[in-house]
């Protein structure tokens, strides 16, 4: 590039401008600075350029590359916790069957105990029933048998004098084997 601007200068000095100096011609000077620019950029630029596009490529694949990974371990977690989730649910589900089936089975004893409860008290009941029963049945007895003894010993007073009283007796003594 110093080859240029010394060529350049050589130039300049041989059809007799003199040097360097200060070009007033605003639209030539700046024709020339943007020449002197552009042969800047293309003779840096594609080096430069080129590494900071590759730098921002690999950055940019760098970054892609890491969010699918992070996309693809998030899928994995996904799939974990989606099968503990369907495993969950299995497990609560047989729970809830398990529940219902030891509430069935609760059930089922009480009803069977109520009815032995209930068989129970009947049969008590029907115990106490009879032995009530038998004793009213025995006070019953015991009264009819005192009223009718109480009967017969009033008919017996009224029926029986002196001579009916000796010949039963006598009939009496005769059956066992006396007179």
């Amino acid at each position: 590039m110093l080859n240029t601007l010394f060529i350049l200068a050589a130039e300049a000095h041989a059809a007799g401008e003199g040097g360097f100096g200060i070009n007033l011609d605003f639209l030539e000077a700046n024709l020339f600075n943007l020449a002197i620019l552009l042969g800047i950029i293309i003779y840096y630029a594609p080096k430069t350029l080129g590494k900071i596009l590759g730098d921002r490529r690999q950055k940019i694949a760098d970054a892609i590359e890491e969010a699918e990974t992070r996309q693809r371990k998030s899928a994995q977690i996904l799939a974990e916790e989606e099968k503990k989730l369907a495993q969950a649910k299995v497990e609560a589900a047989r729970i809830v069957q398990d529940a219902g089936q030891r509430a069935e089975v609760a059930k089922q004893e009480i009803a069977a105990q109520t009815e032995t409860d209930l068989r129970r008290m009947q049969e008590t009941a029907a115990q106490d029933l009879g032995a009530e029963q038998d004793r009213v049945i025995a006070e019953l007895k015991r009264r009819i048998a005192e009223q009718a003894v109480a009967k017969a010993e009033a008919d017996l007073r009224d029926r029986l004098n002196e001579d009916t009283q000796d010949r039963l007796i006598e009939r009496s003594i005769a059956q066992l084997g006396g007179r």
